[in-house]
């Protein structure tokens, strides 16, 4: 599983794992019922703690995207992929909410907003 830390973020790692793995999860890269790596092996392969590891998929149970069964492995819960994109929705709107308000305050038009939205969306 291809999974990219930066040491240099202010997130921290365990949360820069579940982040990935849930959005290749909604993007479906990783399918329901899919086994994820064991933690120990994905430690291995990102060269982190296990226990960074272990805390990301703890993450990830909490929140409904994983089930893990004990001495089979971690997979994809059956999660209603309409459900996690309504969340993800939810998430969007409150980060645009904040940046129009930003926006206003510092009197820069819509149209220069929706430059930047286009020129970021385009980057990625």
């Amino acid at each position: 599983m291809d999974i990219i830390i930066s040491n240099s973020s202010n997130t921290p790692i365990y949360e820069q794992i579940k982040e990935q793995i849930k959005n290749k999860i909604v993007s479906n890269e990783l399918k329901t019922g899919e086994l994820l790596p064991s933690i120990r092996n994905l430690a291995k392969d990102l060269r982190i703690s296990v226990i960074t590891t272990k805390n990301a998929y703890d993450e990830l149970e909490k929140e409904g995207y994983v089930e893990t069964i004990p001495g089979k492995g971690t997979y994809v819960a059956n999660k209603n992929i309409e459900i996690i994109k309504e969340e993800q929705m939810q998430k969007i709107e409150s980060l645009i909410d904040t940046a129009v308000s930003i926006a206003k305050l510092s009197k820069i038009s819509k149209q220069e907003v929706m430059d930047m939205v286009n020129i970021l969306y385009e980057e990625e």
